[in-house]
């Protein structure tokens, strides 16, 4: 599967358990994605993103959105789309 890179994490919340996303490219619900770092790896689909605590179902560049996230993330983490 290829992966092309289209954010960066900037923020965590622990609860909920939110990665804040700045976007470089475009990201929409039921996007796959993965997410990886120094100590991070993990893919997961896009069910919910948020801008400003509302929702939204397409990202684009720029924006800072949140999306809700397994486990931990960590600042600086790369953000990848999984692409067929």
């Amino acid at each position: 599967m290829a992966e092309v890179e289209i954010g960066r994490v900037t923020d965590f919340f622990a609860k909920p358990v939110v990665a804040g996303i700045e976007l470089s490219g475009t990201l929409r619900i039921g996007d796959r994605i993965h997410i990886k770092g120094s100590t991070t790896d993990m893919e997961l689909t896009v069910e919910s993103m948020q801008v400003e605590r509302v929702d939204i179902a397409n990202g684009k560049p720029g924006d800072l959105v949140g999306i809700k996230v397994p486990d931990r993330v960590r600042r600086g983490d790369t953000v990848y789309k999984v692409t067929e």
